[in-house]
């Protein structure tokens, strides 16, 4: 049985195909498109999953969309007749629905000489959030949330997920949303771009939390453990908000009022200004307020459930600084983080949701495991003889550069070199076999340099990324190694928690340790990414040190896709090194 998922006409837009129960191809629209966060009908990804698996159209059974719009509508009509909100509000939201649900029609247009049989499932956005954690998980009972901004106008989902069933029990239903309060600090301290959040949790460890009681002015903790919003600081429930879906990166008008929010924190930066202490201090204490909140919903969900296993989903459970201390401040034992836990990992989610109900597989049983997504390495790949042929092509343009390229027969000796022009303070672009699924590098569109040079942030973005001087890079680390670093030991495939790393250890990797002591892991095995693991492991040999400094393999675009747009970042930067699969060209 064929399912072919989808995150549709939102940020983020994907395309992920289930095959038998098994996710074999999956990708974001921005990767082909090359417009960050790219939003609408995510056309090309379909096309390249289907054609990944030697499929066409008329060969999939089930189309699955991460959004109903038939959900939750008494709710919506409710909140009409007692809230009232501008006419150009509820007018932008039928005509966001009506687009839904014209979309297979939009479906067929861009298939134009294929049949198109399958049957369309509109699957709640939360049920999708909440499957893309617990259904691709290896846990067989687990406590399921997922926070977000709004999706079927609500903004948080739980529930209990056994077995291959989810059960939803709660939600937190449209204006109240800690992922609209998250957009609104962002806006207000001057990054207006549609997923400039994680910059806020990027400068918050400059601050201090001295704005936490005016944050809980904005967000207030109910004693059950959920939270509303003061919506007196708010205008995303009752005016004409600007907004921007379709073919295009998302544009998002301003969600706060100006006047009782600058009441509150003083004047708002705007974009461009320099930062100030001022914002550090609100970034820190939006933190704080964040992690207020989802952990007052995690202590409750706790005591409620009885179960020691969290699959977390939704666009906050991005927020990796908070993933990071669910092992500190809540009695959860075990979590699962997807790799994509925003609105693209709705598209697995959706399709595995129609997989688990439309008969593509029996109950589990002893003899029966279900599929298991311990990687994220299920996007486009080169042939070496397609990166041969490009390298023929361009090779006037590299001699330009004054580059060598050399083709590597042993891996081995491929790792020790590129390990060693690590160790030389050399920037690294590292592209292996399958994309990353989700918005994080994982070594196989990577940039890598060295963790113990405390000059390597410079140089990276002096050389390529060209970026704000706050934001951190990452380390990826051998996983048995993970204990002796840093403060906690789990497993973090896909990059999505922050630790401390070990107090004696700081001092010999400031690259990758955040200035309050942190440093957002990637844990590499040998099973999933065997290349990857033996580059870390030959870089170990050398320095004593089991990890590498990792950033996304890109320069204000999205990450890398195809050898040709490693190329061009590489010739058009300052990079050293530029390994693609078997070939190095080195400058």
């Amino acid at each position: 049985m064929i399912v072919l998922g989808l995150n549709a006409y939102h940020g983020d837009s994907a395309a992920a195909l289930v095959k038998d129960g098994k996710l074999v191809a999956a990708a974001e629209e921005e990767r082909f498109r090359r417009i960050k966060h790219w939003s609408g009908l995510p056309t090309e990804a379909m096309k390249w999953c289907l054609a990944d698996a030697g499929l066409s159209l008329s060969d999939v059974d089930h189309i699955a969309i991460n959004r109903n719009p038939s959900v939750n509508n008494l709710r919506r009509a409710l909140y009409v007749l007692r809230k009232r909100p501008s006419l150009g509000l509820i007018m932008k939201r039928l005509r966001n629905i009506k687009r839904a649900g014209s979309f297979e029609d939009a479906v067929q247009a861009a298939f134009p000489t294929e049949k198109f049989r399958a049957q369309v499932h509109r699957v709640e956005h939360h049920m999708a959030h909440l499957a893309s954690g617990f259904l691709v998980s290896d846990f067989d009972e687990a406590v399921c949330l997922s926070v977000d901004g709004f999706g079927d106008f609500a903004s948080s989902a739980w529930g209990m997920g056994k077995g291959d069933d989810i059960q939803i029990d709660g939600r937190i239903y449209f204006p109240h949303s800690l992922g609209i309060f998250y957009t609104v600090i962002t806006q207000f301290i001057g990054f207006p771009y549609f997923g400039d959040e994680y910059k806020v949790m990027g400068l918050a460890p400059y601050g201090e939390p001295k704005y936490l009681k005016e944050m809980r002015e904005l967000v207030q903790v109910q004693s059950d453990g959920t939270f509303k919003l003061n919506l007196k600081y708010f205008r995303h429930h009752s005016d004409d908000v600007h907004y921007t879906w379709d073919n295009c990166c998302p544009e998002v008008g301003t969600l706060y009022k100006k006047e009782p929010m600058e009441f509150l924190f003083g004047p708002q930066r705007e974009k461009g200004d320099a930062l100030e202490q001022k914002q550090r201090d609100i970034a820190r204490s939006a933190q704080a307020m964040y992690e207020e909140a989802f952990f007052a919903m995690l202590q409750s969900l706790h005591a409620r459930y009885r179960c020691d296993n969290l699959a977390l989903s939704g666009g906050c459970a991005m927020n990796s600084v908070a993933n990071g201390k669910v092992y500190l401040n809540s009695p959860f034992k075990r979590m699962y983080l997807p790799a994509s836990a925003g609105d693209a990992g709705g598209a697995i989610g959706s399709a595995f949701v129609v997989a688990r109900s439309s008969g593509n597989s029996e109950p589990r049983t002893e003899n029966r495991q279900r599929y298991v997504m311990d990687h994220a390495y299920v996007g486009p790949q080169a042939t070496d003889s397609a990166i041969k042929s490009l390298l023929d092509s361009r090779s006037s343009d590299i001699a330009t550069e004054q580059c060598t390229v050399r083709r590597m027969n042993d891996e081995g000796e491929l790792c020790k070199l590129t390990a060693s022009a690590i160790t030389e303070g050399k920037v690294i672009g590292w592209f292996q076999g399958r994309m990353e699924w989700g918005p994080r590098a994982l070594g196989n569109r990577s940039i890598l340099g060295d963790p113990r040079r405390a000059d390597m942030k410079d140089i990276l973005n002096l050389k390529i990324k060209r970026r704000e001087s706050f934001r951190p890079f990452a380390p990826s680390i051998l996983r048995e190694h993970v204990s002796e670093w840093f403060e906690q030991d789990d497993d973090v495939p896909f990059m999505m928690e922050v630790f401390q790393v070990r107090v004696d250890k700081r001092p010999q990797i400031p690259a990758t340790t955040h200035v309050d002591g942190s440093g957002r892991l990637q844990t590499v095995h040998k099973e999933t990414n065997p290349r990857y693991h033996r580059l870390i492991s030959a870089y170990r040999e050398i320095t004593g040190v089991p990890m590498v400094l990792n950033t996304s393999f890109n320069e204000n675009e999205p990450v890398v896709c195809t050898p040709q747009e490693a190329l061009d970042c590489f010739l058009r930067t300052k990079m050293d090194v530029l390994v693609l699969n078997d070939w190095m060209i080195t400058r």
